[in-house]
């Protein structure tokens, strides 16, 4: 929060609010609302897309807002600004396109449909903000390349583990340490979960059943530790990385030996987990320090004798950071997190069963598959078929449980706009 909200509050006195629009409205958009409308000073939250409209309203109602008007285009809906009157919608192009919107929250976990969206946003010269990891981990490069041509800011967002990750990277790197892997803290991981195990849990806090498997079946760490990692320049020590499981109660700070040292202090680092440790639901970073005189004070200061040295984030907090990184866009023109030029590591899709020849995959949190974290150089070499790109391809022969999926083994949907911009990014990478 230091100089944003700030910031913020001057943007307030001046009657001159940053304007938000927003693109899903789940259980994370509904929590995105609640926090601009009631607690940010200097943004306004103007409109809501979704597929179906009424979550849209409902978003808004939840948060107070009941004098919201239904709008059908871009037009429309800057008549609806104009008035002062929040607007919701099920075009999310209404949103993109709208003159007074700075920036768009795109926040539905789909990598078609936000691929749509995004691309709409930066098309019209709008600052975005993800909370989708999904696609960033899929298509980011090509997305933050079609940004920087149109001098917006793309940024994944504060709040989600890969954000709070990169906070505490900068910070750890703005020390003079050197960060060697950076950590997520997980209380489950089971790849074999599914809609129907998970279903009781998703009820219960009132989420999607297939969201809530991903984070069971580890695609959503796959997909996260793959977002930080092309942030960083950094990789993964092997096909799904090491993720040790520890007693619980073990503290993050304990954990450090369980990673090799040396592949830690090797090249850029790695991006890992921890099953089981506390503080969860935390993220950490593990870093060095050549300087004998700074790992004097280092240990003075109650981080031990290195040659690691932990520093940890105890908590993510999702919704509640979302406006502060629209702010650093829009007032500071600072990504949180954005992938580099060069591709680290990609997310692929593996057989939660036996699959047949003919079968559609299903979507993300499945039955079907779950996500590995793998090398890029080594999805490339081997032809690996992104999970994120996975959803509704037909299979055209069998795969055996727990073997990763090629190219080759599946046959894409037609006329897929993911599909162009992977398209766009294998080339630029390859070149």
């Amino acid at each position: 929060m230091i100089l944003v909200d700030r910031a913020l509050e001057e943007r307030e006195r001046a009657g001159d609010p940053v304007r938000v629009g927003m693109i899903g409205a789940g259980f994370m958009g509904h929590g995105i609302a609640l926090q601009i409308l009631k607690s940010t000073p200097g943004m306004e939250l103007v409109a809501i897309a979704n597929r179906t409209v009424e979550r849209a309203r409902d978003a808004y109602a939840q948060a107070g807002a009941t004098d919201v008007v239904e709008v059908d285009d871009a037009r429309a809906l800057e008549r609806a600004v104009e008035s002062g009157r929040p607007a919701v919608t099920a075009d999310p192009l209404a949103v993109a396109g709208a003159a007074q919107i700075d920036a768009v929250i795109e926040v539905t976990g789909a990598v078609e449909f936000g691929a749509h969206a995004v691309t709409a946003a930066i098309d019209h010269g709008k600052h975005v903000v993800l909370m989708n990891a999904e696609l960033d981990g899929t298509i980011g490069r090509a997305l933050k390349r079609r940004a920087d041509a149109a001098q917006v800011v793309y940024t994944v967002s504060d709040g989600d583990q890969p954000g709070v990750t990169m906070n505490l990277y900068r910070f750890v790197k703005g020390l003079g340490i050197r960060p060697v892997l950076c950590g997520n803290v997980k209380g489950l991981h089971d790849p074999y979960r599914n809609p129907t195990t998970q279903e009781g849990f998703a009820r219960q806090w009132g989420q999607n059943p297939y969201m809530v498997t991903s984070f069971a079946d580890g695609t959503k760490i796959s997909f996260e530790q793959a977002v930080v990692a092309n942030a960083t320049g950094m990789t993964v020590g092997k096909r799904g990385m090491h993720g040790p499981t520890v007693e619980a109660g073990t503290h993050v700070r304990d954990t450090a030996a369980l990673f090799p040292l040396d592949e830690l202090l090797e090249g850029e680092g790695i991006v890992d987990y921890v099953v089981g440790a506390d503080p969860a639901p935390g993220v950490f970073v593990l870093g060095t320090h050549d300087d004998p005189l700074q790992q004097h004070y280092l240990n003075l200061y109650k981080l031990g004798e290195g040659p690691l040295y932990c520093f940890y984030t105890p908590y993510h907090l999702c919704h509640f950071e979302v406006p502060t990184t629209v702010a650093r866009a829009v007032l500071f023109n600072d990504a949180a997190l954005a992938p580099q030029n060069s591709l680290q590591v990609e997310v692929v899709a593996t057989a939660k069963q036996d699959l047949r020849a003919g079968e559609t995959i299903d979507a993300l949190g499945g039955y079907m598959t779950y996500g590995l974290a793998e090398k890029a150089d080594t999805a490339r070499a081997e032809n690996l078929l992104p999970i994120g790109l996975a959803e509704g391809a037909r299979l055209i022969r069998e795969v055996t449980k727990d073997s990763v999926l090629s190219y080759g083994d599946v046959e894409l949907p037609p006329d897929r706009l993911c599909d162009a911009l992977r398209a766009e990014q294998d080339a630029e990478v390859a070149a």
